[in-house]
C-alpha cells in the first residue's frame, strides 16, 4: 500500500526486454537506504518487487500484464521515474490510499500555467472517466493529486511548484502518457452498486431457509 507521495526521482540504468516482459534496473538514492529483496516499490505508480540489489541499483521484473497495461514499456535508458516505498504502519498518511495497481493509461491533452500552478487536462477512456468526481483523488504516475475538473472524457489536475520539481510530471507535456489509478473507494462503491461480481452465484439465503430456521416474519 502506498500514499502517492513520491519520495524521489530515480533513473533507468538498464532495461532488458524479454518479448512481452522487461527487467528494469533503476538507480536510486533515498529508497535504497532500507531496501530489501522482496520489498514493494511504486515505480510511476506501478507496484513492483525488488528482485536484485547492487549498490544503489535496484532491479525489478515487469510481467506481460503490467507491460501492456502501463507506460513502463515506453521507458528507455536514462528515463526518470517516480519512486515511493510501501507505506510504513507508523508513518504519516500524506496522500490517499494507493494500491499500485494501475487501472489504465491517460494522455495529457493540454498543459497550462495559472499563477503558481500548472493545470494538466488528461484524456481518459470511457471505462475510467466514471470513477472521478470533482475534488476527488487520483494517482497519476504514482503521484497523489486532486481532481479539479471532470468533463465528458477528461479530468483536470493542478500541480504546485514543489510537485513539478519533485516528480516526473513536471517534465511531461501534451501528448505524453500517464499511468492512472482511480480512487480505491470509488472503485469498490461502483462495484457494489452495479451488483457485478466476477463469478455469479445464487444465494442460499432464501425466505424458505429463514422460515425453516425460525427467522420468518409473521
Amino acid at each position: 500500500m502506498f500514499t502517492g507521495i513520491v519520495e524521489e526521482i530515480g533513473e533507468i540504468e538498464a532495461i532488458k526486454s524479454k518479448s512481452e516482459a522487461m527487467e528494469l534496473a533503476i538507480k536510486a538514492e533515498t529508497i535504497i537506504e532500507d531496501a530489501h529483496l522482496g520489498d514493494s516499490i511504486s515505480i510511476n505508480g506501478v507496484c513492483l518487487t525488488i528482485t536484485k540489489i547492487a549498490g544503489n541499483i535496484l532491479s525489478f521484473d515487469v510481467m506481460p500484464e503490467t507491460y501492456h497495461a502501463t507506460n513502463l514499456n515506453e521507458l528507455t535508458k536514462g528515463s526518470k521515474v517516480n519512486l515511493e516505498r510501501a507505506m510504513a504502519a507508523d508513518g504519516r498518511f500524506g496522500g490517499h490510499l494507493v494500491s499500485g495497481h494501475i487501472d489504465g493509461m491517460g494522455r495529457i491533452v493540454s498543459k497550462n500555467r495559472r499563477s503558481n500552478a500548472v493545470y494538466y487536462e488528461i484524456e481518459l477512456s470511457d471505462d475510467l472517466i466514471g470513477y472521478f468526481v470533482y475534488k476527488g483523488s487520483v494517482g497519476v504516475d504514482g503521484t497523489s493529486l486532486t481532481v479539479f475538473g471532470v468533463d465528458e472524457n477528461t479530468i483536470t489536475i493542478s500541480l504546485i511548484p514543489h510537485t513539478m520539481e519533485q516528480t516526473v510530471l513536471g517534465e511531461k507535456d501534451a501528448g505524453d502518457s500517464v499511468n492512472i489509478e482511480c480512487d480505491m473507494i470509488s472503485k469498490y462503491v461502483a462495484h457494489f452498486l452495479s451488483g457485478q461480481t466476477t463469478q455469479k452465484k445464487s444465494s442460499s439465503l432464501t425466505k424458505a431457509f429463514l422460515d425453516e430456521h425460525g427467522f420468518g416474519g409473521k
